[in-house]
This record gives structure tokens, sequence and C-alpha cells, in this order.
């Protein structure tokens, strides 16, 4: 084991006042944040949504392509290499890898694999934090520089793969977008002047239980913010995570086939408004407070029609938009009531259900073998690392 200072030279971040306009009015070098980090694999650290100039970059903490930067306030152990010279923010720690003695996909890669044991010495209660002597301090294994490189092509390898099956399921659901346009038109500008109503006229809406962790009797699978993701459809509602009520909520709470379930409110309000069609079948299952449901009443709309509808760009940008180009926090149910929606005939909704339900087919097995490469690089890393 060895600790990171002693593999390169450890830099924590700063941000350049912010009342020196001279600092920000050029867009020169990147300024990265915790933000410009994916939470599961190495970030390519190179674009940003604020850039330092000049004068900003030689106040700010600069380093070269090829340091590897880590996450230590707030979210503990989001991990990324500068593919350019960048500054980062006081949240991050950097290192400037000796790369005679270490690779720096492989020290990514090592600080990625014991992420938990870093997380666990954050000291701060609320805000999680790691300060630069105690980053400085941690330990990960450190094999001979040819073993490092073999480990880091054998990695890269594996994570090219499920990039490249991410890359495929993202196509997958750009095409279902374009068939969607394609025989439909923009559902908020109504481009095809199809008949419309209001969603209220559609069904029925009710928000969430809401439960506390001392409650105890009964115990459903209850589907929650969590389990959206980036899904579109849940048909196996027995892997959601399991709550303790009081008792069985009344019928209102129960999910039934083809029901849609909104995310009402979140901290994240890149979450606010998600959509997804839930397949309980026979398995009892709720939904949280932090969710609305809608359950379709009307013959005029077929669900699945629908909730590709939802999750079309623009019904997504109009619904989360408070009309002056921000995002909203929360959605209630008159703001859900109050959406139009296009009403093509009948038959042409169940015409694109058939033709989704073949591309879906192809989504499924991408996702199937996504899960794969996943389970396989996990199997990796434990036995680089072990």
């Amino acid at each position: 084991m060895a600790r990171i200072d002693k593999l390169g030279k450890v830099i924590t971040g700063n941000t350049p006042s912010k009342n020196k306009k001279e600092y920000y009015n050029e867009a020169i070098t990147p300024f990265i944040k915790p933000n410009n980090f994916n939470a599961v694999s190495i970030s390519s650290l190179s674009e940003s949504d604020e850039y330092l100039s000049h004068a900003g970059a030689k106040v700010g903490r600069l380093v070269e392509e090829g340091a590897v930067l880590v996450t230590c306030i707030g979210t503990i152990g989001s991990v990324g290499i500068a593919n350019k010279e960048i500054c980062f923010n006081q949240q991050i720690n950097a290192v400037v890898p000796n790369e005679g003695i270490v690779n720096n996909r492989y020290l990514a890669y090592a600080i990625i694999k014991r992420r938990e044991q870093l997380k666990a010495i954050a000291n701060a209660p609320v805000v999680p934090i790691i300060n630069k002597t105690q980053f400085s301090a941690f330990e990960i294994p450190l094999p001979p520089l040819e073993t490092q490189k073999k480990i880091v092509e054998v990695l890269d390898k594996s994570q090219g793969l499920i990039d490249a099956r991410k890359e495929q399921i993202s196509l997958i659901d750009e095409l279902i977008q374009s068939v969607f346009y394609e025989m439909f038109g923009d559902p908020v500008t109504n481009s095809k002047v199809w008949e419309v109503c209001k969603m209220a006229s559609l069904g029925s809406f009710k928000n969430g239980i809401n439960f506390s962790s001392s409650d105890s009797g009964v115990t459903l699978n209850c589907l929650g913010v969590g389990d959206f993701k980036s899904l579109y459809k849940i048909n196996q509602t027995e892997v959601l995570p399991r709550v303790s009520l009081n008792q069985i909520p009344s019928e209102g709470y129960i999910l039934k086939n083809k029901d849609i379930v909104f995310v009402r409110s979140n901290g994240n309000k890149a979450l606010v408004g998600r959509s997804v069609i839930v397949y309980p079948n026979d398995n009892k299952t709720t939904f949280s407070g932090f969710c609305i449901r809608l359950r379709v009443e009307s013959t005029v709309v077929h669900e699945e029609f629908l909730i590709h509808l939802l999750r079309s760009n623009s019904v997504k940008q109009k619904l989360l938009s408070d009309g002056r180009g921000a995002n909203i926090s929360n959605l209630n149910q008159k703001m859900l009531s109050d959406i139009d929606i296009i009403l093509p005939p009948k038959e042409l909704q169940m015409k694109f259900c058939k033709v989704i339900g073949k591309i879906e087919v192809q989504k499924s097995n991408m996702e199937l073998s996504l899960a794969n490469h996943k389970m396989n690089f996990q199997s990796l890393m434990k036995k680089s690392f072990q």
C-alpha cells in the first residue's frame, strides 16, 4: 500500500473571487466543479459550465493534462482525469502523478475501487468533508508500473464495452423519439393539428403515501423517486424496495397495471417530472409521497402512447419550465391536469405502440448485455485490487 502523497503532488482547488469580473470575462480555462463528474466511472475533464480568464487561471489552482481529480466535499470519491489544462474548486483535490511511480488511470481506478473506504474517513456529519491531509494519507495498492499498465488495459477495455452499450441504448431512445415525432409531430406545438384535451379529462390523480420509519405491521413494495432512473416502464415491481406500514393502504394507493407515476418533488430538479408506466400485475405495490399517480380512465388514449408523449423532449421542457426559463422544483396535480394532450386517432396510437414494442425488445437485449458487462467490470475490479 502507498500513500497518495507519495505518488505525486496533491493540490486542493480554490475559487477565484467572484467579485473580480476580470477573472471570469474570458472563456479560456475550464473551471471544474463536482457537477462535471459522473458518479460511476472515470470522468474525462475538459469542458465545464464555467470558465476562467487568463487572469482567473493565474490565481486559481491549475493542473495540466493527466492530473487525477477527486471530489472531497459533499459528494465523496467521484474521480476524473484532466484531458487538458484546467482549474478546479475547493471541493476537489488533485494528484499530479509521478509517472515513474504510478499510472494515472491506475490511480483513478484504485481510488474508485476504494471509494467506500474514502467515504468512511469523511469527518463531518452533515456535509461530508475530506481535507487535504486526510486525502494525502489515503492509501492504495501499488504493484509494479508494468502491472499497473496491464490492469488499466483490461479495465479500459471492459469499461469501453459498457460505454458502447450505453451509447447504443441512447441511440435506441433517440429512435423512439424520432418515430414519435415522425408519426405525431411536436406534441406541444401540435404541428399536425390533432384534437387536444387537458390531461385532467383522461383520468384521476393521486399523491403517494407518506410513512415513517417507525411504521410496522405490513410490508409492501414501494415505487420511489430513486427507482425511476431512465426507465419508462417497470414490469417487475417485486424488485422495488419494501417499506413497512401500519396497515394495508386504501385501494387508491395500490398501483394497477398501466398506471403512470410522476416524480412530484425532489432536491434534484433534473428528476422532477420524470414519469414511468407500471405493471405490478398481482404484486401489491404502493408509491411514495414524492410521487403522483395518474390512472387513465378514458378510452381516447392508449397509456403506452401517453407515456412516450409525456417523456418527449418538448413536453418535458414545457412541464418543467416556470414560463421564465427556470426549472421548477415541485409538480402538483393542477399543473399536470392543465397539460394539453394531443389525441391522434386511437388506431394510429396502437400502430405506434406496436412499432415501439419491437424496438423495446432490442433495447431490453441491450440492457441485459449492459448489465452483464457491468458485472464483468466489477469482477475485474475485484480481481485487480485484491
